[in-house]
């Protein structure tokens, strides 16, 4: 009989209910909509996504009014990943190279306007953060609060500011592989060239 009830009258009344309320669907429906995520995988169900364009690995968390918006990219998000509250990534762009057509009207796409955004392993990025179309932030690295990241984050850097820069390293190189030993199979693990170019590129040689 509870069955009975539970099927025929408590189910629709939810459902009603959720309509009147304009309440976002449940979490384990949109779940399915994302193109892929793995285990222990959270969500506000209420934030903005383009579902279909966004993949996530394990133990992920994207935090309350999260937008990622990649209409014609992707956004790749490994695991070990958090956001913080109102993280907003735009893999996309306006194409503002027509002449004589306002931008509203323009539909037309260049390569470079839509490039996909690739969130590596074990990334904390703070609240109310950006970040732009064709960034990579690799893996380690931690985006402060309120940053705007227009261009790629080497791993294990910390970055802040608008447009965000890399303030300083959390480790240094020795640490960083000694870190990397105890998470990481060998063929996983970053090199010690690959480290150190990094942080030549990023302009800065100081540790955490």
């Amino acid at each position: 009989m509870k069955q009975i009830l539970k099927r025929f009258l408590l189910v629709p009344a939810l459902r009603w209910l959720r309509r009147q309320l304009d309440l976002p669907p449940p979490r384990e429906t949109l779940a399915q909509r994302f193109a892929r995520h793995g285990s222990d995988f959270s969500f506000d169900p209420a934030g903005y996504y383009s579902y279909e364009n966004i993949q996530a690995g394990d133990c992920v968390h994207l935090g309350r009014g999260a937008v990622l918006m990649a209409g014609r990219s992707k956004i790749r998000i490994g695991r070990k990943v958090m956001f913080g509250p109102e993280v907003a990534i735009i893999a996309g762009n306006h194409n503002t190279s027509e002449v004589g057509r306002f931008m509203y009207d323009v539909e037309e796409k260049r390569p470079e306007d839509d490039r996909d955004v690739v969130i590596e392993d074990d990334v904390w990025v703070g609240a109310r953060a950006v970040v732009l179309q064709g960034v990579t932030i690799g893996r380690g690295a931690v985006v402060a609060a309120g940053a705007v990241v227009a261009r790629s984050v080497p791993p294990y850097a910390i970055v802040a500011g608008v447009p965000a820069r890399v303030l300083r390293f959390r480790w240094d190189v020795e640490t960083i592989l000694a870190h990397e030993a105890r998470l990481y199979p060998v063929e996983q693990r970053l090199g010690r060239a690959c480290l150190e170019s990094a942080r030549g590129s990023a302009g800065t040689r100081r540790p955490g």
